[in-house]
């Protein structure tokens, strides 16, 4: 199955880079048909002309996302360990709030880049 999403120009070029290989969303109704080797299209804010896709190759459902950052820890999302754990949650707080987090929990898509933006 093939899905459409939008990413925001900072994680859409560490993906596209190699550097994030792991998407973080909420566990929604849309996520939760996700299914190992589906297809993903995700398109750059803002404009979305530009596009590339990848392939879901694991599923990692968690409560939080503190829990998920913990487990998993900073590189797989793009961000050296540099970066604090603190300064990472400000950013995904920034896009949902907890009330979503807890009525849907979190769901990190572990992803493989199959083709180049274009």
């Amino acid at each position: 199955m093939q899905y459409a999403m939008s990413l925001l120009e900072a994680p859409f070029e560490l993906i596209k880079s190699g550097k994030k290989t792991v998407e973080i969303r909420l566990f929604d109704e849309k996520r939760q048909k996700l299914k190992v080797g589906d297809v993903i299209e995700f398109s750059k804010l803002p404009a979305l002309s530009e596009k590339m896709s990848v392939e879901v190759i694991a599923l990692l459902r968690y409560k939080t996302f503190k829990s998920m950052i913990e487990d998993l820890g900073m590189e797989c999302f793009g961000y050296s360990s540099g970066y604090s754990q603190d300064y990472f949650l400000d950013k995904i707080y920034s896009i949902y709030s907890k009330e979503q987090e807890q009525g849907y929990s979190v769901l990190g898509i572990r992803i493989k880049l199959i083709e180049q933006s274009y």
